[in-house]
């Protein structure tokens, strides 16, 4: 996914997401979504700290994902930040991620939205929850690749 590395195309990440879970696969999924929302999103008023996905009925569905209406926006509807939204994937997808999740206990999260061809689309990500230990070891091993990248900065300037 190229567009996900371009961050003029990127709309949100959810940070939390790479310190509570590993990530073992991804996926891309459309949205749909009202118009309203469409222009709060090239806004950049989306939020995915506390979202979440949840298969029910064969179809995936984005909850507690906060995008803030703009004051412009239509008169005559009533914008509802935290709405469902559907997510779009092929039935294939959500074929294995209903296997994963009811075989293997693991968790649908939202990693970003961002924008595609003109489109909106939200990578998720199929995880494991890490416990405390694993959160512990990835800290001391980003302070060590940190420590790591000043003593070698320091030691190419030289005496």
């Amino acid at each position: 996914m190229a567009d996900k590395d371009d961050s003029a195309g990127r709309i949100a990440v959810n940070r939390r997401a790479k310190h509570e879970y590993f990530i073992e696969e991804r996926f891309e999924a459309g949205v749909a979504l009202h118009g309203w929302e469409v222009k709060a999103l090239r806004a950049g008023r989306l939020q995915l700290q506390e979202a979440y996905v949840l298969l029910k009925d064969d179809e995936a569905w984005l909850f507690g994902a906060h995008v803030s209406p703009l004051l412009a926006a239509s008169s005559h509807v009533q914008p509802d930040p935290t709405r469902s939204r559907k997510l779009l994937l092929h039935r294939r997808q959500i074929d294995s991620l209903v296997g994963a999740v009811e075989r293997k206990g693991r968790t649908i999260v939202p990693l970003a939205m961002y924008w595609k061809n003109g489109r909106a689309k939200l990578e998720v990500g199929l995880a494991r929850g890490k416990k405390e230990h694993d959160k512990r070891a990835d800290t001391r091993e980003r302070e060590w690749q940190r420590e790591k990248a000043r003593d070698m900065k320091g030691r190419q300037r030289g005496p």
